[in-house]
């Protein structure tokens, strides 16, 4: 069916292309822009390459390489003996913005999509992207680590040389059988090699059948969350805990339940008056933030509720390798003898987090459903990293760097603890730290806290507030949430000692 009659004629006002760069590509971009935001309505004719290459003073390739890749992808047609037109497109409920520049490349800008924040658009939503906008993570800090950064390891004594040699002895001549789609669990050799690490360092009797290999602790604690809760379901954490645990709980549609900790760890006298609750999670070994080890007696009372409440626990064991005082503690899931606990592991605070490269010990008849679901979000897991690390451990390198990191973290250690500011108004005195990277110092009230950590960053140095790790609907009064958090073994002594002088001055000036 012709529309001839009814042709809307071609305005080329505003075509103005940018002669530094390819002229086809910036053609093709600004008319596909034009039909999409309505300005180029269906049925248009467009002229004939020769006329629109002498209207732009281009040459006529550059026009039918234009016109080749919008009739490729459908914005026109040709009818034959009749010339080029816009092609009939249904009408576009949300058009493009006219005013981008025809030298970039628009992409549509995803039809102008809006801040996942704004809750004014008329799109509709889901509710796992409402549940987003309050349960995400913040941006990471970027650049170097500094004093006093939490969360990162000393990236300096990492043994880079051995790495690289590994990783390039991996592909120089990798096996066909590893570079098609690999088993979601992970690799069979990294995983057997975890198993006998646990054993022997952890007391933790697990065969590798129970592993899957994951990206990181967090997609740990996601797959968790997403195979074991259902929307509604009511999940323990420790309060004040790791918010990111929580938001991965929140986001599954889990009613996420603050429960406090004390200097024996979770509270777990205050989880039988949650009723709703099948899950709880917390970090046992080092508590995070606050740095406590959960008692024996708690563990076994967690252990008791889950048997009661047929739940499940996650254990998150994200800094046990660094305890200054004897070897590591057994986890949780030693003593779990019902298959409750759900062990969460990283490579991340012993290597570094851009390795993304973590693992779930799970009970016998978990581990399947778990790889399986695995399988459904990353098919599986990165190959090459899998069995470098697993050539790591093997040839004895791992171990090795576990030695030389707790010794320099305890190195670091001291050098805070000796150098810590003394006397300033309502800051609490260094305590002692037995395990872990970070510590918790006290402060008296909110607007202290707030006042320190803003002094702090002012001369360059980086000091978290406690009070960020609190569930928003604590009931526990704002100046009671006060505190610092600070990691000490992301830079070298030296630098501890200048950071240290820097806090002295500014917090005794302020």
């Amino acid at each position: 069916m012709t529309e001839r009659s009814h042709a809307l004629p071609f305005d080329p006002t505003g075509l103005v292309l940018d002669r530094r760069r390819g002229l086809s590509q910036q053609l093709y971009q600004a008319l596909r822009a034009r039909v999409l935001d309505g300005r180029l309505g269906s049925g248009t004719r467009l002229p004939a390459t020769r006329d629109l290459a002498a209207i732009l003073a281009l040459s006529r390739n550059s026009v039918v390489r234009a016109y080749d890749q919008l009739y490729a992808e459908g914005y026109i047609e040709s009818r034959v003996g009749d010339g080029t037109y816009v092609s009939q497109l249904p009408k576009l409920s949300t058009q493009v913005s006219t005013g981008l520049s025809l030298g970039l490349s628009t992409e549509l800008s995803t039809f102008q999509a809006c801040d996942t924040e704004d809750s004014s658009s008329s799109t509709p939503s889901s509710e796992p992207l409402q549940r987003l906008n309050k349960h995400h993570l913040p941006l990471p800090r970027t650049g170097a680590p500094r004093a006093f950064r939490v969360g990162v390891p000393a990236f300096d004594l990492f043994p880079f040389e051995a790495w690289a040699k590994l990783q390039a002895g991996f592909w120089r001549n990798p096996a066909p059988s590893l570079l098609g789609y690999g088993d979601p669990a992970g690799e069979p050799q990294l995983r057997e090699l975890i198993a006998t690490y646990l054993r022997r360092s952890r007391g933790l009797s697990c065969t590798a059948e129970q592993i899957v290999i994951t990206s990181g602790a967090q997609q740990a604690i996601s797959l968790c969350a997403q195979l074991l809760l259902q929307p509604g379901d009511g999940v323990a954490v420790e309060n004040p805990g790791y918010r990111a645990a929580g938001n991965a709980f929140a986001l599954a549609g889990a009613q996420v339940r603050g429960v406090a900790v004390d200097g024996e760890g979770m509270d777990c006298a205050q989880l039988v008056g949650l009723r709703d609750c099948r899950l709880a999670y917390v970090t046992p070994a080092h508590q995070y933030p606050t740095g406590v080890t959960m008692s024996l007696a708690r563990r076994l009372a967690l252990l008791a509720w889950a048997e009661r409440q047929d739940g499940w626990i996650i254990e998150d064991d994200y800094d046990g390798e660094y305890r200054y005082s004897g070897a590591p503690l057994a986890p949780l899931a030693a003593l779990d003898r019902q298959g409750r606990v759900l062990y969460v592991g990283t490579f991340g605070k012993i290597a570094f987090p851009a390795l993304r490269l973590g693992y779930l010990v799970l009970p016998q008849h978990l581990a399947q459903a778990f790889a399986r679901g695995k399988a459904l979000a990353v098919r599986h897991s990165e190959v090459s990293t899998q069995c470098v690390m697993a050539q790591f451990m093997a040839q004895g390198h791992f171990q090795r760097h576990i030695r030389r990191m707790r010794r320099a973290a305890l190195a670091r250690r001291n050098v805070l603890q000796a150098g810590w500011p003394q006397e300033v108004e309502g800051l609490g005195s260094m305590p002692q730290v037995a395990a872990g990277l970070h510590v918790k110092v006290p402060v008296d009230n909110l607007a202290r806290e707030q006042d320190l950590v803003a002094r702090a960053e002012a001369v360059g140095v980086e000091v978290n507030p406690l009070s960020s790790y609190w569930l928003e609907d604590s009931e526990v009064p704002v100046d009671e949430r006060a505190g610092l958090v600070l990691g000490f073994a992301a830079v070298p002594e030296g630098e501890i000692a200048e950071a240290l002088m820097k806090l002295r001055k500014a917090w005794r000036n302020g």
